[in-house]
């Protein structure tokens, strides 16, 4: 009679768990459509703005570099091979230094 009881109890138990992890396990579903729906709607934007603004900065680094940082290197190394040239004629006129 008492095993009659504890099986009854245990099939009860089952059951509301089974109700429960069911009710669960819908919530889970809910909440992963709404990270489905927040990643398609937000994120993406804003990777692609993200690429967006990579792609500009690139180009003005490339403008950059081509438009003044070269030009500014190449007066920098005549400037500093004149320099050279101008200390060399110095160092012939005056002989060397003992």
């Amino acid at each position: 009679m008492w095993l009659a009881v504890l099986r009854d109890a245990a099939i009860v138990l089952l059951a509301i768990l089974s109700i429960v992890i069911g009710v669960l396990l819908a919530l889970m579903l809910l909440q992963i459509r709404s990270l489905i729906r927040l990643l398609r709607e937000e994120i993406a934007p804003m990777l692609a703005a993200a690429n967006e603004t990579m792609s500009t900065v690139q180009g003005t680094t490339d403008f950059v570099s081509r438009n003044v940082v070269r030009p500014v290197v190449q007066v920098s190394s005549y400037t500093s091979a004149a320099l050279q040239v101008v200390r060399s004629l110095l160092y012939f006129r005056r002989g060397p230094r003992r």
